[in-house]
C-alpha cells in the first residue's frame, strides 16, 4: 500500500532523492526505470557512499572513510601525527549534498530545454575527491604528491594557527605581500619581512613565538580593525554572536507549531528578489502525512486505517 501511496505521489512531483545502497529501491518497486515509467519527467537522485558502480559499490562507510579513500586526510593533518576526525562532515555536506543541490538543479534546466528527467548518480567518494581542487590537479597533471604541512596552504607555510598566551588560537592567512607586510609592522617585527614566505619554517616559528606572547582578548583588539587577513578562532557560541555573521542574518528565528520561536541557521544564499523566507522548524516523521494524503483524494477513514496498519505514520 506504501508503494502505491509514492507512486501516486511520484505523478506530481518533479524531484526524487534518496540515499540507499544501489539496488535498494529497486528491490523496493521504487527504483528510477519504475517511477520514470509513471513520470517521464522525473529527476531522480542517488546519493550513495560510493557510486552505482565499480568494485565499492556495495560497500557500507561514513564521512570519515570517504575523505580517506579521496587521499584528503592523507595531507590534512600535522607531520608525524594522524589525521584528525573534521567536526564539519566534508565529504557528506560539502561533496555528496551540495553536488547533489548541483546535479538536481542542472537537471532540472535540462529538463526546462529538453523535458527530459534523468538519474543522477551521487557518489560521496567521488564528489569528496573533486574537492582535491590543487594538490590532484598537482598529483594527476604533474605528479606531485602532498604531503602533512608540505604545501603552501596546509602548514608546510606560515599559513596556519597561532596559539595565544591563554591557549586560544588565532589564524593567520596573509600570503599577499601587502597583507604580509602590515602583519610583521603591526606584530612590531619589521625584520620578519626579510624571511621566507614558502615552506621554511623559520617565519613560522617566529610567529608562534609572537602570538604567544599576548593573550586572545589582547589580539582581538590589535587585529579588530585592520584587514590583515588575520582573525580569531571562534567556538561556534561566539561564531553565532559576531556582527559579521548576524549582519547576514545567518541567526534566525523559525515558528514552531506552538506559536513560538525557535533559533536556527539561517540560508546563506541572499538572493536579489526573493529573500529567504522561514515558515516552520523541522517537524516529526508523519506529521505531514493526514495533509499529503488527503490531497491524494484519500477519505479519514482509509487515512485511519492506513495509520492502524502501520503503512503510514500519523
Amino acid at each position: 500500500e506504501a508503494i502505491k501511496i509514492i507512486h501516486q505521489l511520484v505523478k506530481e512531483h518533479d524531484v526524487v532523492l534518496e540515499q540507499f545502497r544501489p539496488g535498494v529501491m529497486d528491490r523496493l518497486g521504487l527504483g528510477y526505470a519504475t517511477l520514470k515509467k509513471i513520470n517521464p519527467k522525473l529527476i531522480y537522485c542517488a546519493i550513495t557512499g560510493y557510486g552505482q558502480t565499480g568494485p565499492y559499490k556495495s560497500r557500507a562507510g561514513h564521512d570519515l572513510n570517504y575523505l580517506a579513500l579521496a587521499g584528503i586526510s592523507s595531507y590534512s593533518r600535522r607531520a608525524n601525527q594522524a589525521p584528525v576526525p573534521l567536526g564539519v562532515q566534508v565529504a557528506d555536506v560539502a561533496g555528496g549534498s551540495l553536488h547533489s543541490v548541483i546535479g538536481i538543479l542542472a537537471a532540472l534546466h535540462h529538463r526546462d530545454k529538453t523535458g527530459e528527467g534523468q538519474f543522477i548518480d551521487i557518489s560521496m567518494t567521488d564528489t569528496a575527491f573533486a574537492l582535491n581542487a590543487m594538490s590532484g590537479a598537482g598529483q594527476v597533471a604533474g605528479n606531485m604528491l602532498p604531503d602533512a604541512e608540505t604545501e603552501l596552504l596546509n602548514g608546510g607555510s606560515f599559513y596556519d594557527y597561532y596559539e595565544t598566551k591563554d591557549g586560544r588560537y588565532f589564524s593567520v592567512g596573509s600570503l599577499e605581500p601587502k597583507f604580509f607586510f602590515g602583519l610583521c609592522d603591526l606584530i612590531g617585527h619589521p625584520e620578519l619581512k626579510e624571511l621566507s614566505h614558502g615552506t621554511d619554517s623559520s617565519l613560522k616559528d617566529r610567529l608562534k613565538v609572537v602570538f604567544k606572547d599576548k593573550t586572545f582578548s589582547e589580539w582581538k583588539d590589535i587585529f579588530a580593525t585592520k584587514d590583515l587577513c588575520v582573525e580569531p578562532v571562534l567556538n561556534i557560541q561566539e561564531a553565532c554572536e559576531h556582527p559579521q555573521l548576524r549582519s547576514r542574518e545567518m541567526i534566525v528565528k523559525v515558528p514552531t507549531e506552538k506559536g513560538e520561536a525557535q533559533k536556527q541557521i539561517g540560508c546563506p544564499i541572499k538572493f536579489s528578489s526573493s529573500k529567504a523566507t522561514y515558515l516552520r522548524t523541522g517537524g516529526k516523521i508523519g506529521s505531514h502525512s493526514e495533509e499529503i494524503l488527503k490531497e491524494l483524494g484519500l477519505e479519514q477513514q482509509e487515512i485511519e486505517a492506513l495509520a492502524h496498519n502501520k503503512i503510514v505514520k500519523l
